[in-house]
């Protein structure tokens, strides 16, 4: 599904009324809103994380947003999945999210694959974006999702959700990746998916506005405030702290990149 919009690069009235608090801002101002409004990006999953994640960042004026996932709505997606609604039940998640984002802001392009992102679509759909946020819910895509990153030398924000805690990183140029911290034959178990293991409806949106936040950073004002770091949030306790960490030498992604 593509909308044909104006693109260029000022900013409509229109658009200056919408986006009036964020130019406000000391350090943002007209130049990050119109990077922004260039930037494409690519988000893979539209469920707890993507679905709000997405609908942040169109609020903000990304200009082109892409939206992947096969899944369909499901009722228990309703308790945590907050662009969806009861009669949403059996409709493709990334058809039913990229309507919803066109309501909220007509200015933006949304672009919408209803398939699985995997090894015959994902260097086409990630090799033209200025940046991709993963909020999927299984392994074998987010290592897929890192590796592409990592080949095409696109801009990552992973970010994950699980019970009460969650976790979030920036993979960007030459910096270690996502498989770099976990090694993919310790942390390849699909098991750890919420399912399975449950979470609490805050905690993917949490999640979600942290790594919107972390992207309109980049985007706007290139800041990589999470670049080669792991943020970990919990839940319970309320407390966040920021882990360091560095390349592994006998990383397939990095040795290949």
């Amino acid at each position: 599904m593509t909308h044909s919009i104006d693109m260029n690069l000022a900013l409509s009235d229109d658009e200056m009324h919408l986006y009036s608090r964020q130019i406000l801002l000391e350090g943002w101002d007209i130049d990050a809103q119109e990077k922004i409004k260039l930037a494409n990006i690519l988000i893979v999953g539209c469920g707890g994380i993507g679905c709000s994640s997405a609908e942040l960042l169109a609020r903000a004026g990304v200009g082109q947003i892409t939206l992947i996932d096969a899944d369909t709505v499901e009722m228990s997606n309703l308790q945590r999945q907050i662009a969806y609604v009861a009669e949403d039940i059996g409709f493709y998640k990334a058809e039913v999210l990229a309507k919803r984002l066109k309501r909220i802001n007509p200015h933006i392009r949304v672009l919408v694959e209803t398939s699985k992102l995997d090894q015959h679509n994902a260097q086409q759909l990630i090799a033209s974006q200025d940046l991709v946020l993963d909020g999927c819910d299984n392994f074998t895509t987010r290592y897929l999702v890192n590796q592409i990153c990592k080949q095409a030398n696109v801009p990552l924000i992973s970010a994950s959700a699980i019970g009460f805690q969650g976790q979030l990183l920036m993979v960007e140029g030459q910096s270690a990746c996502y498989e770099c911290l976990f090694p993919k034959q310790q942390h390849a178990s699909e098991s750890l998916r919420c399912a399975d293991s449950g979470v609490l409806a805050t905690t993917p949106n949490v999640m979600a506005s942290l790594q919107a936040h972390h992207a309109l950073l980049y985007l706007g004002l290139n800041n990589t405030a999470l670049k080669q770091k792991l943020m970990l949030w919990d839940g319970l306790t309320l407390k966040q702290r920021i882990v360091a960490f560095e390349k592994d030498t006998d990383c397939p992604n990095c040795q290949a990149r």
